[in-house]
């Protein structure tokens, strides 16, 4: 079996002479199986080996002994070990997030930190997952509806990530174990079926192996196509990517982007998130599904994205970014006519109205359908956003006040003030889309005719339900 690691790790290039290769050792017996290869290999191939284990301080005296069993191996095999102490509970509730984040999150800085120390060296992250480990996540995210990238997320080298046992079985590790007297201990979580993963290991897993033997292996061959597929796609993405329109501290995804290849509008599409985030991790399929759907809505529609991106359809097709990023004079000096019946659609949104006889019907409370007394309406009626000097009538006796006021009390943040449509009469606002209307252009018990506006798309600084992704 050693013959077959090493072979494997030789074909994938994983380490070159004078590297320097920090193993995660749990102390579990995957870990324990690789280090002892990478010890044989290492006197082959003169590279640095060093054993990083994290103590996440929550399964108590197991964790500590785990941590004693580790160190106690590395000294008798003459290995340097670095041992890291958290407590993940603590952290999680800190971080506001679960304890398997937490602690990956701890696990992946303390491998960068670790690296750090050998500037000189080019530094491997050696991780001990083996060929069921891969069917089990491929399994697991194939039922939580990942794409093509979550199929074949776990690959012999990722970066400065190695896995050099990613080609043997689970029971090739114990058979090497038991052959070379390498002591181990036993997670004992691993025992029970509370976790979705041990679900899989423990009852799905095996049901498929009655069906074939060798469907470990086989999705292991699956995985490596996969992977070569997402490598291609990716690339593609990104040439799709990088013809794209960068504007508004964001980018544009015109309508001739949404002709292209389905595929490869989708994998442009994540590289705009990747590239505008500079994350690739939480971003699913139903992301790209969410933007691929702005391209059939109204002008104005929007969705959220994870980091703070904002996904919002355009004329011009659909933008991606955050709103503090956009450009506080994107729409300065401009204003488009809003028919007083039919449908005018603008940058900022699409409005509809109409005209009706008023007969004492109760009027609607909500956020985007607003009633005015249409024969108070002297002037044309136009959509614009905010101006020096703006103000809003805000009671019956003609009291009004500043529209930067106003946006200040609503809490609206600064960077976004400038985005919010305005519903305006000459020089007078009506209605402030989504935040507040002009007490002066009310229904009363005297109106005789109602104009309805209603705004489609959406607030532009998505406080109400009207928006898409709600």
């Amino acid at each position: 079996m050693y013959r077959k690691v090493r072979s494997y790790i030789l074909e994938n290039n994983m380490i070159q002479k004078n590297d320097c290769v920090l193993a995660g050792v749990s102390g579990g017996g995957d870990s324990m199986t690789m280090l002892h290869m990478l010890l044989r290999l290492s006197r082959e191939y003169d590279f640095f080996l060093q054993a990083v284990h994290v103590h996440h301080g929550i399964r108590g005296e197991e964790a500590d002994r785990d941590a004693a069993l580790v160190e106690h191996i590395c000294r008798e095999w003459k290995i340097p070990f670095v041992c890291r102490r958290y407590d993940i509970p603590a952290l999680a509730a800190q971080w506001k997030m679960g304890l398997e984040e937490t602690g990956r999150i701890v696990r992946q800085r303390t491998f960068e930190e670790e690296a750090a120390k050998f500037p000189q060296k080019q530094c491997r992250i050696a991780l001990a997952h083996n060929q069921d480990d891969l069917a089990e996540t491929l399994l697991h995210h194939l039922a939580r509806g990942s794409g093509i990238r979550g199929l074949c997320s776990m690959r012999a080298v990722s970066g400065r990530k190695i896995r050099p046992l990613l080609c043997l079985r689970r029971e090739e590790i114990d058979h090497y174990l038991i052959e070379n007297h390498i002591p181990y201990a036993t997670d004992s979580s691993n025992l029970t079926d509370l976790y979705t993963r041990n679900k899989i290991r423990h009852k799905i897993l095996p049901l498929v192996e009655e069906i074939n033997p060798k469907a470990c292996i086989h999705m292991a061959e699956t995985a490596r196509v996969l992977a070569l597929a997402e490598d291609y796609f990716t690339k593609k993405g990104r040439e799709l990517f990088e013809d794209l329109k960068k504007t508004d501290g964001g980018v544009l995804l015109d309508m001739e982007f949404f002709r292209k290849d389905p595929i490869l509008v989708s994998y442009g599409i994540l590289e705009a998130f990747r590239s505008l985030s500079g994350k690739q991790k939480d971003f699913l399929s139903a992301h790209v599904q969410r933007v691929l759907s702005l391209g059939g809505k109204h002008v104005g529609y929007r969705c959220s994205l994870p980091y703070g991106l904002v996904a919002i359809r355009r004329y011009e097709g659909v933008w991606i970014g955050r709103p503090g990023q956009m450009k506080a004079t994107l729409y300065l000096g401009q204003e488009w006519e809003i028919s007083r019946e039919g449908e005018t659609g603008t940058p900022l949104g699409t409005f509809e109205t109409k005209i009706f006889c008023y007969k004492g019907e109760e009027i609607p409370e909500k956020t985007y359908t607003k009633w005015f007394d249409y024969d108070k309406i002297k002037y044309r009626l136009f959509a614009r956003t905010r101006r020096e000097g703006d103000l809003l009538t805000i009671d019956q006796q003609g009291n009004h006040k500043k529209i930067t006021r106003v946006m200040i009390d609503e809490k609206i943040p600064k960077e976004e003030r400038d985005l919010i449509p305005l519903l305006t009469c000459a020089e007078e606002v009506l209605w402030i889309v989504g935040i507040r209307s002009s007490e002066q252009y009310k229904i009363t018990k005297d109106t005789k005719r109602v104009l309805e506006v209603k705004y489609q798309g959406g607030s532009l600084n998505e406080r109400e339900n009207q928006s898409f992704d709600q």
